[in-house]
């Protein structure tokens, strides 16, 4: 499944990288992109493995604030 979210408080590539990192260390998750630019990060991941309840937890976890 493949899904954006869109995420606000990212400024710069380190917050970019830092959604990545977190998100690809996440069972499941196939392939991360994180755009400050344009506010979002999109996800693709194995429904079986986790789901989107839980990669938007992380993306919170790291301090940033995910908009439905």
């Amino acid at each position: 499944m493949k899904q954006t979210i869109n995420v606000k408080g990212m400024h710069c590539k380190s917050c970019e990288m830092l959604i990545t990192d977190s998100l690809e260390e996440l069972s499941g998750v196939r392939k991360v992109l994180a755009s400050e630019k344009k506010g979002i990060v999109e996800v693709e991941f194995d429904e079986k493995q986790t789901n989107l309840a839980k990669i938007k937890s992380i993306i919170k976890e790291e301090g940033y604030k995910v908009e439905n």
